[in-house]
């Protein structure tokens, strides 16, 4: 509580009247009283994060949260134990991050019992989406009727402000035009869309009502928290609004209540930037986030293998800083959004990250571009499902396999907690369909199921969904049972073939030598003499000192 009160007084300098920290400091005193559960201290190698809609899967006229529980119960209890359900709230866009109410379950998905009931049978990932808020809240709404409440809820310039140095996400303006009930019109700040309101944390209303939020999603089980876009949180026009001192400060402050609160809940930020901005967010390692997206990983590994060349990502992992006991990295592949290119920056010349964008677009994925402060565009994010980032249209299923299982092979060896998202352990294709019926690009990789149906082809044991299905499912678990798969376990990568990703992972009698043919040939690797036993079949090797690796065959090695 000393923490918490220390950086309230460092955010606001002197503006919170002592009522208004009496209030706040009971507010968070009633929500710690009233949650009975005990979040699992820190992490280890048995927890793989499932990414996941409320709405994904379908079944007539039965809520989605049930539908959904009922296959994971059926399909994915014994592989994911941990379960990030991305925004559950009424929204008016973006698949659910354009947030109407904060506190409500979407009546098509269910209600708070039903997030309940799945939380009884895995550990629940929430989205914190605290940088804006739906055009269509009450809040928001409010705001535009005149009600003084609402004044300083989000932030309006004139139209000519000097905004030049704002970092800029997107090509959509920074400020759009909202018609107020007086007959005013105000320019109010939207980083993302016109449909996704800012909202002004200078305010402490804005604070008060938004660590409401957070206490509600702790009260109903959150043991992850993920704190959605929370790089643009804080804005100073002239700056760059973007990781901005207090923008830390809040972070620092949410993972004080958090602590506070539940103990062992774990804070997230997602934010899709270089490296070094990324790891920031770790702080002192003990005071803000315990957790971070692992941003580099995605691209690096498609470039490795579109490239069949893993130099760039070997000098990446060799390079990165050791964690403290307190953090870990959050790691993935494919997401509900694109594939972020702003991480490549600074790893990799511009000019092979267009050539790499220019290849995915070759073979339909689609691209999204953002406004850099000289007036120029760049590509910001590949809008494609793993499997087909990976893979060429004219690839046989085999080849599509193997390449995607040798990607996941990496995602799950790598220091972290590894997460998996639906699409990619259903094995899912570009959803073109969706991008049109939609009209964004996103909704390439965003596809909604018939429960029946997708059941049906999962039972097809030669399809290539029932394949990545199995193969993967079996490779999770493997994962789960080897202790130097922990995410704090260290990491050492070994000097090998251009075309080959190598590394140990843990020390002693746990070692494991992980070992990722990046190419379509066949290549000669180096190793010690002895046996081994080959993960996941379980099999033994002999090891004369040297073993073939088949085109995009990954092996775990264990003495």
């Amino acid at each position: 509580m000393d923490a918490i009160q220390g950086l309230l007084k460092q955010i606001y300098a002197g503006k919170l009247s002592a009522v208004f920290l009496d209030d706040l400091i009971t507010r968070i005193e009633v929500a710690r009283n009233q949650i009975t559960y005990t979040a699992k201290q820190g992490w280890d190698e048995k927890d793989v994060v499932l990414i996941t809609y409320a709405d994904q899967f379908t079944n007539k006229a039965e809520k989605t949260l049930s539908v959904f529980d009922s296959f994971y119960q059926q399909h994915l209890a014994d592989v994911f134990n941990i379960v990030h359900l991305l925004p559950f709230y009424p929204y008016s866009s973006d698949d659910g991050f354009s947030v109407i109410d904060y506190q409500q379950v979407n009546p098509l998905a269910g209600d708070w019992k039903d997030i309940r009931k799945l939380g009884q049978s895995s550990r629940l990932m929430f989205d914190y989406v605290c940088n804006h808020i739906s055009a269509s809240s009450e809040w928001f709404k409010q705001y535009l009727a005149g009600n003084s409440k609402y004044e300083n809820y989000f932030i309006s310039l004139n139209e000519n402000s000097d905004l030049s140095a704002v970092t800029r996400p997107r090509r959509s303006p920074l400020l759009t035009p909202f018609l107020c009930e007086n007959g005013e019109t105000r320019h109010v700040w939207t980083t993302f869309s016109a449909d996704q309101i800012d909202l002004n944390f200078a305010h402490p209303d804005v604070l008060r009502d938004m660590l409401d939020v957070l206490l509600k999603y702790l009260s109903e089980g959150a043991e992850y928290v993920r704190l959605d876009a929370v790089g643009y949180m804080w804005k100073e026009p002239g700056t760059s609004c973007i990781h901005l001192p207090k923008t830390h400060l809040l972070v620092k402050l949410f993972r004080a209540v958090v602590e506070y609160v539940s103990p062992g809940t774990v804070i997230i930020t997602e934010t899709n930037v270089p490296h070094q901005d990324n790891i920031s967010y770790f702080g002192n390692g003990f005071d803000e986030a315990q957790m971070v997206y692992q941003f580099p990983l995605p691209p690096l590994v498609l470039h490795a293998i579109h490239s069949e060349n893993g130099e760039t990502l070997k000098r990446w992992a060799a390079g990165l800083d050791a964690c403290t006991p307190a953090t870990t990295f959050f790691n993935f592949l494919a997401s509900h959004d694109g594939i972020g290119l702003n991480p490549l920056r600074g790893l990799l010349p511009e000019s092979e990250i267009l050539r790499l964008v220019d290849a995915l677009q070759q073979e339909g994925a689609r691209v999204s571009y953002k406004n850099n402060p000289d007036g120029s565009t760049s590509p910001y994010e590949v809008n494609v499902t793993y499997m087909d980032a990976l893979n060429r249209q004219s690839d046989d299923d085999d080849i599509r396999l193997q390449r995607f299982m040798l990607a996941h092979a990496i995602l799950l060896a790598f220091p972290g907690v590894p997460a998996v998202y639906i699409q990619s352990i259903l094995g899912s294709r570009n959803d073109i369909q969706g991008v049109e019926n939609a009209g964004h690009n996103r909704a390439i990789n965003r596809q909604k199921y018939d429960v029946t149906e997708i059941g049906q082809i999962l039972s097809e044991p030669d399809s290539l969904r029932a394949r990545v299905f199995g193969e993967l499912k079996k490779l999770i678990i493997c994962r789960t049972e080897q202790a130097a798969f922990h995410p704090s376990a260290p990491m050492r990568v070994i000097e090998c073939h251009e075309s080959v990703f190598a590394f140990i992972r843990g020390q002693g009698n746990q070692e494991i030598v992980c070992l990722f043919n990046l190419s379509a040939n066949n290549i000669q690797v180096t190793l010690p003499s002895g046996d081994y036993q080959v993960l996941p079949y379980n099999h033994s090797l002999k090891c004369d000192g040297e073993i073939t690796l088949k085109p995009y065959q990954y092996i775990w090695l264990r003495h």
